[in-house]
């Protein structure tokens, strides 16, 4: 009876010895198959970092969205454009130039399926007074999107635009050197600004100047272009804002924030009535604590005129406004005319 019972209790030590064992192996297994976080995999699944160059904010802080994932984006100021296609354009009798497009329907397009990598607006600048190579080696059409970034190439005219993230205290300043000049321009505004400023608003719009849509919050559009309500919403807000003030409907005029953008948000756009409009002239001029010297700037200007330009200046500049006079004036007696972009 003895013998049993000794030989009962060593088969029960057994069990559980190698019950422990075969516990422990598979806690290490499970540590070996666990997989890495999303920040270990190194996935971006969040907004890209804010390209400074082209933020009208103060602070441009990272913004973290729970967004589509987004290829970065690979060009190089550097890369050989296809040629250029620039927007189709009639001259309008009032003195602007109209936007045409065999593409502007109000047919809405399909975007689900569309690429949304993130592409970065750039050019390359020329003394050569012609228009100059842009980013438009894409596998789709500009000018299907209702997208340009020129106007009129076949006349010595310029489209000057001022893009508004915040009131640095020189568009004031800034309207009474366009008014002298008999000069008329594009402001692309912020929801902030709008709020922030009436009365500017309301003297742009008196003195004949545009004042077009740039965004509630400054994002990255292939950011927001997870769901159409939120896409929209960032663009609605500024269109509700601006009727508050000028009791009209906003021109359906809208620029990227930092120039990006991807085919699907310019489809996005499209759908909602606007032209998108880029640039053939910009330079750096946003930096408030670096403004560039007022001689440098205004030959810089200068040198990158060519037919049909449309000039990108931020108002935020002090450079700027104090060289707008000069520019305007030595522009015109080079034969240009300064002249806005019409959206029907």
């Amino acid at each position: 009876m003895k013998k049993k019972s000794l030989r009962f209790l060593c088969l029960i030590s057994v069990i559980t010895t190698f019950i422990s064992l075969t516990a422990c192996n598979t806690a290490k297994n499970s540590d070996i198959l666990k997989e890495p976080s999303s920040n270990e995999s190194g996935e971006l699944v969040s907004a890209p970092t804010y390209n400074p160059v082209y933020s009208e904010s103060k602070n441009n802080e990272e913004k973290k969205e729970p967004v589509e994932k987004i290829k970065k984006d690979t060009s190089s100021t550097t890369d050989k454009p296809v040629e250029k296609t620039p927007i189709k354009t009639e001259s309008s009798n009032e003195g602007g130039t109209t936007i045409s497009n065999e593409n502007n329907s109000t047919e809405k397009l399909d975007y689900r399926n569309l690429n949304n990598t993130k592409i970065s607006w750039w050019f390359k600048p020329n003394k050569l007074h012609v228009t100059p190579e842009v980013n438009t080696k894409l596998d789709f059409d500009l000018n299907k999107y209702d997208a340009c970034y020129v106007g009129d190439t076949d006349r010595k005219v310029l489209y000057m635009t001022f893009d508004e993230g915040y009131e640095n205290g020189y568009t004031g300043k800034i309207l009474d050197t366009l008014k002298e000049n008999d000069v008329k321009a594009i402001f692309f505004v912020t929801l902030p600004y709008l709020k922030g400023n009436h009365d500017l608003i309301k003297r742009m719009v008196d003195e004949g100047h545009i004042v077009a849509n740039h965004t509630n919050h400054h994002p990255s559009m292939p950011t927001v272009t997870g769901t159409e309500e939120k896409f929209n919403k960032e663009l609605k807000d500024v269109e509700d804002e601006y009727s508050k003030i000028v009791g009209k409907e906003m021109p359906k005029f809208f620029r990227p924030p930092m120039g990006e953008y991807s085919e699907k948000s310019l489809a996005m756009t499209k759908n909602l009535g606007y032209k998108t409009v880029f640039w053939s002239f910009a330079y750096h001029d946003w930096d408030i604590n670096k403004q560039p010297d007022p001689v440098k700037a205004k030959k810089t200007i200068l040198d990158g005129l060519h037919n049909g330009s449309i000039m990108l200046i931020h108002a935020v500049s002090k450079t700027n406004t104090e060289i707008l006079g000069d520019v305007i004036k030595e522009a015109k007696a080079q034969g240009y005319e300064f002249e806005l972009l019409k959206d029907n």
